[in-house]
């Protein structure tokens, strides 16, 4: 298994007669399957909420989308699960996968009751899935469908961190209408993972399944984006570097020594991470003139690897005394992803402060900025909530929550 890393700018030709000239480094990276590669194991922990809103239809329908989850594992993989209302327990303690009877009794035991306190049912689901990291694809999916009543959301996001020195993946899946999108973000983000939205209960199957296809999918894990900036080169000192793919997540920009960081987690063979780093160039030479070299830090599960490096790749501008545009239209699009994401922010910011009129003005250039990705799904839900709220109606829990998830991500159908 190695890594994949492709680097394109959205313009390589730059003025040599500017002062300082701004660009957009997109990276797409990705595990890459060689032949003789063997599979490595998962290591997945189930954390999932059973409090008292849980009750009927939706707890029996996640118990039937776990056992999915489980009956899809392999020999070799290892599972262990985690329920919590107010209080957390371990229904399955870290086994490998052999008794799937036993495994399912345990599930099936699951009662809704009492409140919510996510953080100790995080707390005891990355003790779980740290008993079986060595050597495997190490996985957690927190299921809630409720805010934190019970619980401290700050320790959520401290234990999210917690995982990662641990090199886990945290995965949140908020169930219904009355989950807190803001904190299983935050999780979520922090752990490398994955948000995902089961609006009906019916849909629970169908997003555990696409959750357990990304994981699979795994090849290499705690990987790291590493620069080298030349003389003249600077990050951007706001919101310097995010990931637009698979999903929009903001990352925090690390310094070590002369080189600067970003955690990307795990790379996958079947999806690409597209990293977008902003940049600006003060007035260099004409010529081909080196910005950065960029390079991957990663462990590989297969071989037991840690902290292997990729090759150093360099990344050249053209400076032009004469100055002619070479733009590249794929970057243009991590660019339109990652300014629907953030017009939608600024959409929700607007709304929580009383400005209706400014969130929906933010949501129909989100719309717009859709279109232009041609991510019809999303300029819909964008431009219906705009609507709604040029009309007087409020914004439903639900109507929040898809605006959340198609500011993130392309919509799954």
């Amino acid at each position: 298994m190695k890594v994949g890393l492709y680097p394109a700018l959205n313009d390589t030709n730059v003025d040599a007669n500017q002062t300082t000239s701004q660009r957009q480094l997109s990276l797409a990276i990705s595990a890459i399957s060689e032949s003789l590669d063997r599979s490595v194991p998962l290591n997945l922990c189930l954390v999932l909420d059973h409090s008292g809103s849980m009750h009927g239809r939706p707890l029996e329908t996640v118990k039937k989308a776990a056992m999915r989850l489980i009956e899809r594992l392999s020999p070799g993989d290892r599972i262990s699960v985690v329920a919590f209302d107010h209080r957390a327990k371990v229904l399955v303690s870290n086994q490998k996968i052999e008794n799937l009877d036993a495994i399912a009794k345990q599930i099936q035991r699951l009662d809704a009751d009492g409140g919510t306190a996510i953080d100790e049912g995080l707390k005891l689901g990355i003790e779980e899935v740290a008993k079986g990291k060595h050597d495997t694809v190490s996985q957690l999916f927190l299921l809630t469908d409720g805010e934190n009543e019970h619980g401290d959301n700050k320790r959520c996001l401290k234990l999210a961190e917690l995982a990662v020195e641990h090199k886990l993946t945290l995965n949140t899946l908020g169930f219904g209408a009355n989950w807190n999108q803001d904190v299983l973000e935050k999780i979520a983000d922090a752990g490398g993972g994955t948000l995902c939205y089961i609006e009906e209960p019916e849909q629970a199957v169908q997003e555990f399944g696409r959750l357990f296809n990304r994981i699979q999918s795994v090849g290499l894990t705690n990987a790291y984006l590493l620069f080298d900036l030349m003389p003249k080169i600077r990050f951007a000192e706001l919101k310097p570097v995010a990931q637009v793919a698979p999903d929009t997540i903001e990352l925090p920009l690390q310094r070590q020594g002369e080189r600067f960081m970003v955690r990307l987690g795990d790379l996958m063979t079947d999806a690409q991470r597209v990293i977008l780093a902003n940049l600006y160039i003060g007035q260099l030479p004409q010529g081909r003139q080196a910005i950065t070299n960029v390079q991957v830090q990663y462990d590989n599960p297969a071989t037991g690897q840690e902290g292997v490096m990729s090759e150093l790749i360099p990344i050249d501008v053209n400076v032009q005394s004469v100055y002619q545009p070479a733009l590249n239209a794929e970057v243009q699009q991590a660019i339109l992803a990652l300014a629907k994401y953030r017009q939608t922010q600024l959409a929700e910011a607007k709304l929580q402060q009383g400005d209706r009129a400014g969130a929906a003005t933010m949501l129909q250039t989100a719309a717009k900025t859709a279109i232009q990705m041609g991510d019809r799904s999303a300029a819909t839900v964008l431009q219906t909530n705009a609507t709604r709220l040029q009309s007087g109606e409020d914004l439903s829990e639900a109507d929040r929550k898809k605006t959340r998830i198609v500011s993130k991500t392309i919509l799954q159908e």
